[in-house]
């Protein structure tokens, strides 16, 4: 089926969100300071026990951010109300520093995960299928590197590519024993993955965190940007999604290759 102009449209849109500055730039203009002032200030082996956090707290929002979603009519997604309870949340974790981080975080994410889940459904996802379910889980992974990358492997299609055999292997995992059965290898490994990605992101927000000045209001304006963050990536994502299930995988990873981030196509 042809790209209609509103389909080509909507993935202007997509790439738009998916291939903008990412979190790290985004915190460094609120704040007006380099996050680098916080690192020198996070603990040694700091980067270790946020790939731990980041893993735990994946495994635990799971359950309960999808599980609620299934039954729930498709409707616009409710943005506003879930930057309000992650910005509480963060208020939390800037007023009491970094020894909170290992409370706040599986809060934080599952409200994160759960509005992923709602732009999913907002965007024809049924999020009784594993394949859905697995698909908001991976957009914790967008946005954000993994140590074991290379050059080739920055973007959006590059990141997806990088997780579709463990995604697919989760999924038929799921599919047989449900999400809530976390101890398949399958479904640990794809956790694992998406964790080592998703921690980039929650190091650069632990590392605003860090910095004196940030406090209880300055940790709600973090964490507000860290979904808004998550909305975005999850926003493009299942706007990709809808079109691969109307003209195809391939057929629109070619046209979203040919489209630059201020907009204009490129030659196809």
């Amino acid at each position: 089926m042809p790209f209609s102009s509103a389909d080509m449209g909507d993935l202007r849109q997509a790439k738009a969100l998916l291939e903008n500055p990412g979190l790290v730039a985004r915190i460094s203009d609120v704040l007006g300071t380099p996050l680098e002032r916080g690192f020198g200030m996070l603990p040694k082996k700091w980067g270790t026990v946020i790939n731990e956090a980041a893993s735990k707290a994946i495994a635990k929002a799971m359950d309960v951010a999808l599980s609620t979603m299934n039954s729930l009519p498709a409707s616009h997604s409710s943005n506003g109300w879930h930057k309000l309870a992650v910005g509480a949340s963060g208020a939390v974790g800037g007023a009491f520093g970094l020894s909170t981080l290992l409370i706040e975080l599986p809060v934080s994410t599952t409200i994160m995960l759960r509005s992923i889940a709602d732009v999913a459904r907002s965007e024809g996802e049924d999020l009784s299928t594993p394949e859905s379910q697995l698909a908001c889980v991976q957009v914790l992974a967008l946005g954000g590197r993994s140590a074991q990358d290379d050059a080739a492997e920055t973007g959006y299609f590059a990141a997806r590519a990088a997780m579709a055999q463990a995604v697919s292997e989760a999924a038929r995992q799921v599919a047989q024993k449900g999400l809530v059965q976390r101890k398949g290898t399958a479904l640990v490994q794809l956790i694992a993955q998406v964790a080592s990605r998703f921690s980039v992101n929650v190091s650069e927000k632990v590392m605003a965190q860090a910095v004196p000045i940030v406090g209880a209001v300055g940790g709600a304006v973090i964490n507000t940007l860290f979904m808004e963050h998550f909305q975005c990536m999850a926003r493009g994502h299942f706007i990709v999604r809808r079109l691969e299930r109307v003209h195809g995988v391939e057929e629109v990873r070619v046209a979203y290759a040919g489209i630059t981030v201020n907009g204009s196509d490129q030659t196809r």
